[in-house]
Parts: C-alpha cells; sequence; structure tokens
C-alpha cells in the first residue's frame, strides 16, 4: 500500500481486480480500500484486512476498476432536454426523421413549436434538408430543430414567415441562410443564422431545464463519467443557460457530478463582458460546481464551410473557392481579451476547429503568456480537426491544452462526403492529428461534445486506438492510422487529463491514496482482449466519493 491506511474499517473495498490506477507511481494494483469518500489504501490482498462487518465489498473479479471519466468539453442540459422533445439522434436516415417529426407532432397538439433535433448532415444531400419536406409533415406550426452538431438548424416556412426570413433577409455577419437559386431561404440555417428563429422558440420551464440536467446526469453516470465542464454556459443562440438549473439541483442536493462551467463570450459584445464575467464566477462557484472559465467559439466546423482555415475550401469540382471560413472574434482582439481573461485567473476554453482558428487561439494564449507570465490558468483548445504542423509544438511551450472529440477521427458519411472533397488531400492528412499531439508533448484531455455525438467515453477510446468507428462496416480503413494513441494514454485523457484541465486533479483522475473515491467498474478489462473489442466494453457501476450512483440493470 502507498501509505499505511488510518485504522478501523472501511466504508467500501473493491477487491480481486485489476485495477488501472492511471497513476504513475503505481499503474496496476488488484484492491482499493474506501472511508468517509476518500480512497485510504491501494494496493493487494493487504487491503482486505480493512474489510469489516459494515464493510460493502465489491468482487472485481477480474473485472477492470478505473477513476472516474471525465468530460472536458460537453453539453449536458441541452442534451437532456433533446431527449424529451423531438429526438432525432438516434439515426441518420431523412425518411426516418420525417416520419418520426409527424408523430411527434400528432402526439403534441397543444405544442406551438416542434423542435428538438439531434439529426445528422449525411441524411441529406449537401448536408441541407428543406423547408419543404418539413411543411410536408407540419404545415400548421413552426419547426426548428437544430442538427446533432448545433451549428445549424432545419425549419419549415411557418418557422421562416414567424421570424420574417426571405429572399430579402441578410445573411447575419456570423452565418447563413441557405437559398435556391432565385435567392429564397431553402430551410437550412448556419451558424449565427440558427439565432434568427432560435430567439423565436419558447425558452423551457425551470422544472423542465432541472429535468433535463438531471436526465443527462443519469446517462452521463451510465457511461462511468463522475466530472465535466459544462462547455456553453450562458444563453448562445437556441441554447438556454444551464445556470440556473445547477444552482437547482445543487439547492436540492441532487447535483452527484462536479462540474466546471465554461462561460459564455458574447462575440457580439467585447473586454466590457469581463466585469460582468467576473462577477458571474463569483455567484455561480459553489460547492460541486465552479464558473472559473470562459468559453469562446473562434470558428464553426468544416461540413458547412465555416471553419476557419489558413487556405481556402475546395468547391464542388475541385477548385479552390473564395471561402476560408469565419474567424467569429477578430483576432487582434482575441488577443487582448485572452491577455485580459488570463490576468483575471479565468480558463479560456476555445472552440477552435480548422487550422486558421487553432493558430489564433494559439497566438492569444502566447499573447496572455507574454504579459502576464505562466499563471496556472490551464488554457485548452477543443476540437482540433485540423492544425497546422508548425503549431504542434506551441501546445507544449504554451501550456496549452489538446481537448479531443475522439469519437470524430473516423472515416463515416460526414466525413468522406462533406469533409474530404472539400479539404483536399494535403490538409485532409492533418486532421485530429492525436499521436502528433501527444509526440509534441501536449497534455491531452477528452470530451464528448454530447449531444453532437455519443457521451460514451469507451466509444471515444475505441476510435482512439483503432481510428474506425465501432460500428463500421467491415473492411473500413482506419482513418490516418498513424495518428493511433495507445488504450493507456486514451484511458489517461478520459481521466487524468480532463481532471488537469478541470483543475480536479487534486482530488481526482486516479485512483491514489486521499484522492475522491470517483470510481467506475467496468464489464471486462480491455487491456485484456484485441483492441477491435473495446467498444463492447460496458459500465457496471459509477461512484462518487465512495457512493453509488449508477449500477448496469
Amino acid at each position: 500500500m502507498s501509505h499505511p491506511p488510518a485504522p478501523g474499517p472501511a466504508d467500501l473495498v473493491l477487491t480481486g481486480g485489476p485495477v488501472h490506477t492511471v497513476d504513475p507511481a503505481r499503474s496496476r494494483a488488484t484492491s482499493v480500500a474506501v472511508r468517509g469518500g476518500r480512497i485510504v489504501a491501494v494496493g493487494h490482498d493487504e487491503v482486505r484486512e480493512l474489510i469489516g462487518p459494515r464493510t460493502d465489498v465489491v468482487d472485481l473479479a477480474g473485472k477492470l476498476l478505473l477513476p472516474g471519466f471525465q468530460d472536458a468539453h460537453v453539453h449536458p442540459m441541452g442534451a437532456g432536454l433533446e431527449l424529451g422533445l423531438c429526438h432525432l439522434g438516434d439515426t441518420a436516415d431523412a425518411g426516418a426523421y420525417l416520419r418520426r417529426i409527424g408523430a411527434y407532432a400528432a402526439e403534441h397538439p397543444d405544442v406551438e413549436w416542434i423542435t428538438g433535433g439531434g439529426w445528422s448532415l449525411e441524411a441529406f444531400p449537401g448536408g441541407s434538408p428543406t423547408a419543404a419536406a418539413l411543411d410536408a409533415v407540419v404545415p400548421d406550426r413552426p419547426v426548428f430543430l437544430p442538427n446533432r452538431d448545433h451549428h445549424g438548424a432545419w425549419v419549415n416556412s411557418r418557422a421562416l414567415e414567424r421570424a420574417g426570413i426571405d429572399a430579402r433577409t441578410p445573411d447575419p455577419a456570423d452565418g447563413r441562410i441557405e437559398r435556391d437559386a432565385a435567392g429564397n431561404p431553402t430551410g437550412m440555417l448556419q451558424e449565427g443564422a440558427v439565432h434568427l428563429v432560435g430567439k423565436l422558440v419558447p425558452e423551457p420551464t425551470p422544472e423542465e431545464q432541472l429535468a433535463g440536467l438531471l436526465r443527462a446526469q443519469a446517462v452521463l453516470h451510465s457511461h462511468g463519467v463522475t466530472a465535466w465542464q459544462d462547455a456553453i454556459v450562458g444563453t448562445y443562440a437556441n441554447l438556454t443557460d444551464p445556470a440556473p438549473a445547477y444552482l437547482t439541483a445543487l439547492d436540492r442536493g441532487l447535483l452527484t457530478a462536479r462540474v466546471v462551467g465554461a462561460l459564455w463570450w458574447d462575440r457580439e459584445r467585447g473586454a466590457e463582458q469581463i466585469t460582468e464575467l467576473v462577477a458571474r464566477r463569483e455567484e455561480l462557484s459553489r460547492e460541486r460546481f465552479r464558473a472559473g472559465t470562459v468559453k469562446i467559439m473562434q470558428d464553426g466546423i468544416a461540413e458547412n464551410h465555416t471553419a476557419a482555415m489558413l487556405s481556402p475550401y475546395l468547391t464542388g469540382c475541385g477548385c479552390t473557392s473564395d471561402n476560408s471560413g469565419i474567424s467569429f472574434v477578430e483576432p487582434g482582439e482575441l488577443r487582448k481579451y485572452v491577455t485580459e481573461l488570463d490576468a483575471c485567473g479565468f480558463q479560456v476554453h476555445f472552440h477552435a476547429l480548422g487550422d486558421r482558428a487553432v493558430r489564433e487561439a494559439l497566438d492569444a494564449v502566447e499573447s496572455a503568456r507574454a504579459a502576464n507570465g505562466n499563471r496556472d490558468t490551464r488554457h485548452h483548445l477543443a476540437h482540433l480537426q485540423v492544425v497546422h504542423p508548425a503549431d504542434l509544438p506551441r501546445f507544449r511551450a504554451l501550456g496549452a491544452g489538446a481537448n479531443l472529440q475522439m469519437l470524430w477521427a473516423a472515416h463515416e458519411p460526414q466525413m468522406d462526403e462533406l469533409t474530404l472533397p472539400f479539404l483536399g488531400a494535403e490538409r485532409g492528412a492533418r486532421q485530429y492529428p492525436f499521436g502528433d499531439l501527444l509526440r509534441a508533448g501536449a497534455t491531452l484531455a477528452a470530451g464528448s461534445d454530447w449531444p453532437v455525438s455519443s457521451p460514451d467515453p469507451l466509444q471515444a477510446i475505441h476510435v482512439a486506438v483503432n481510428r474506425v468507428s465501432p460500428d463500421a462496416p467491415e473492411g473500413t480503413p482506419a482513418f490516418l492510422p498513424e495518428q493511433r494513441l495507445d488504450l493507456g494514454t486514451a484511458i489517461a485523457a478520459h481521466t487524468a487529463g480532463g481532471a488537469h484541465v478541470n483543475h480536479l486533479d487534486g482530488i481526482t483522475g486516479s485512483i491514489a491514496v486521499g484522492k475522491a473515491a470517483d470510481l467506475v467498474v467496468l464489464d471486462r478489462d480491455p487491456f485484456a482482449g484485441p483492441p477491435e473489442e473495446i467498444a463492447a466494453t460496458r459500465v457496471l457501476e459509477t461512484f462518487v466519493e465512495g457512493r453509488r450512483v449508477h449500477t448496469a440493470a
């Protein structure tokens, strides 16, 4: 054992390992003892001496024990609300979507707006569905359905009418209204244009918001997630501010996870909002919820050509276009804002997907370091779909974390049909460079971006190790296999890496004496099986401070 345990029996002993500790001082053990929510012993048979008459004993029987997973980029309340509405996130078939939307409308005749979402871009030609298709199933009420990445929304004609959107409506500076050859809106809104309709959708009630958050918490616990960073705390487009729901959950003793809230940076405003963010950090930070992070969305996504690239996208014929994507915050201003936020002690969580956005974010961190020194603010960049090779070593040099959405690094229709043809071969070969980031010394964390994609860390870990989706057809080639991670590294990104980003590494992220007993029991040891079967692994039990928050049925 690392230290002699305090006298007296343990409250909980998990034994019969293996135990993968993610602790460099002791990577493997077979038994763990917990008292008062903290780990008091890590070792082997000697830990069983702490079993008393009232000790809860879990026989691992060869099943793997891990530290609780941590999701470094997720949108729980939105995901939970979506699950209770017209949810489209479990298929990628346009016909199925329309049948489900029509059935939902028929089952809810008194609902003013039909909303929900989660549909996939690859279900429609060019990733762009039409209002006419929605009109055929819901002609009498407005429909507003964000896609699964929430960078676009599908609306019907009634919704366009409510918002006053027609051929004369200009595109907002940070978005695009898709149009036909005559300039008429087709029913697909991109980026900032989503808000033109989204702002009209009635907000869920406080109790509905709380129910959505708790529904999401149960789902995350079922996947072994014990802590997360909520990537948007504030009001953005059609997303409701989750802060009141978190506070209500705290007040009612219902928040069992540890949560860091990333306060939304309003890109239509400037540095004047920093004073408000400081006040909001003080207002919201208590107990299991802290709001010491600011989220800046610097660009969009590659599929709709709004991710900010260093060179233009290609057209459908392979020619160079005149579009290099959108930098939502002017780079010079971004450097100033991040420097001031860093001086105020904020961590900055960047959405940076294209190589230009990644460079602009790193330039901003560099400016902050030059002005303020190397403060322990742990800024991190999420998504990192395309990274220029010259920027890889800057992550380590600047102490900027690489927040990876591992599930996306695979061949699937959205990648093969909507992304690769428009990036070109050279840039397409730079996507999701997990291995290069690791070799360059970057600190890796991992997030799901749920409801954009599955909240299951084991699915993401499978892709990180194999670079093939768990449900890919047999024979699907690995996507840039030189960027694979080994299993231990992928698990560390979902545990210790997330704890580092969340400033929880002194409390959680590994199994060590003195740390909180945030633990997850798997149904097998994936280290002992072939990598192709990682995704078959399931979570049996999840503990927070030694208390069960999930048990598989």
